[in-house]
């Protein structure tokens, strides 16, 4: 075994209702004068009001800042940290999806370091402290509230990576209650962009441990139990909980065990064409594992999780290896759950693949972590068998 180093969010609740408790945690956690960073679909579907409540309860002033959108550009980031920096804030409270907590993140850092966001990009690059932070998921998907890592898109597409232990907020709180009304297709990006977390940490080269590997194993056994009935039944309050957690979970492993090529290859759909990241790791995933699969050590790998993922197949159906069975079963289970299936269906034009497939080698961060090299080549012909 190789030596390595597991860290994670040190407290972790999973309980519904418990975004009732934020006052208390608020206060363990010195924090007085909290900046909410969300977005306006949660003030829109008033899923903020029980923390509002609750931090009235506690007399404990806040302030709101919502205008956080999907692959948050820098500006809004700047944005939140000016209204931080008014209120004089002495902690923050990430509220919803991972872009939000990704800006929460930043925010907390950028307010305890005093570093702009030229001094932080890149990796282990923050040289100071961070803002107590308390970070809660409204969906179950980015594992965002357990990573060391915050997205942020600079320029006008590139999405550039802050990687700093400081980011490992101090509370992760999981109240499933939150995610009852999110949409099927919402519940189905992000449940499947969860399975990606928990796969590529199981096959990365750059930090797989035992920690991770368990992690990811029970993060897709919750999730490839509980998924289709979260999409088609969104009001199970058991799925939304078994959702949230196995997110959470992969968001630990990943957070160990980097990810890799799935989400190098996503990332330019979401700089370029602003594709949800969830839906970009969906419409890319089975390709780049059927390209992984030719190495012997990913497909081997592949196999152990197959029955995890589909504990009632035969993993060996029709006489196919097991890895190619799990592959054909994923691209399966994306289509059941409604999701388009083809970068065709999304709009993106066929000949911006090869600008693709550049932007994605710009991720070398997440490519040395895979299973096999990729060329831009590779990538190429990687988006090629995703067009249609």
């Amino acid at each position: 075994m190789k030596s390595f180093t597991f860290t994670t969010t040190p407290s972790i609740i999973c309980e519904p209702g418990a975004v009732r408790r934020i006052g208390d945690l608020c206060r363990r956690n010195r924090i007085n004068r909290p900046l909410i960073i969300t977005d306006q679909g949660i003030l829109d579907n008033d899923l903020l009001a029980p923390a509002l409540d609750a931090l009235n309860k506690a007399h404990i002033s806040y302030m709101t800042y919502a205008d956080v959108v999907a692959d948050p550009p820098e500006d809004i980031m700047l944005k939140a940290l000016r209204q931080a920096q008014t209120y004089n804030t002495d902690g923050v409270i990430g509220f919803g999806g991972g872009s939000s907590m990704d800006t929460a993140k930043l925010v907390a850092l950028m307010m305890g370091s005093g570093q702009s966001p030229a001094e932080i990009y890149g990796v282990d690059k923050a040289s100071g402290p961070r803002l107590p932070l308390i970070q809660i998921p409204t969906t179950a998907g980015t594992g965002s509230e357990v990573t060391p890592i915050a997205i942020v898109t600079t320029g006008d597409t590139i999405k550039t990576a802050v990687l700093a232990p400081q980011l490992l907020p101090d509370v992760a709180l999981l109240d499933p209650q939150l995610t009852l009304g999110l949409a099927p297709h919402i519940s189905a990006a992000t449940g499947i962009d969860a399975m990606v977390h928990a796969i590529e940490a199981f096959t990365s080269k750059g930090g797989k441990n035992p920690y991770s590997d368990m992690l990811a194993r029970e993060a897709l056994k919750l999730l490839a139990a509980a998924i289709r009935t979260a999409v088609h039944s969104g009001d199970d309050l058991g799925a939304r909980r078994d959702m949230l957690l196995g997110a959470c979970l992969a968001g630990q492993a990943f957070a160990n065990a980097p990810v890799a090529a799935v989400h190098a290859l996503a990332y330019p759909l979401g700089g370029t064409y602003h594709i949800p990241h969830g839906l970009s790791n969906a419409l890319v995933l089975t390709h780049v594992m059927r390209f992984n699969a030719a190495a012997d050590s990913a497909a081997r790998q592949y196999a152990e999780l197959a029955p995890i993922i589909m504990p009632d197949a035969a993993t060996g159906a029709g006489g196919k290896p097991a890895a190619e069975h799990l592959i054909d079963h994923l691209q399966a289970l994306i289509a059941e759950l409604g999701l388009p299936t083809t970068l065709a269906a999304v709009d993106i034009q066929q000949q911006d693949l090869p600008m693709l497939a550049e932007q994605a080698l710009l991720q070398q961060r997440l490519l040395v972590n895979n299973p096999r090299e990729v060329s831009y080549e590779d990538a190429l012909g990687i988006y090629r068998a995703a067009y249609n």
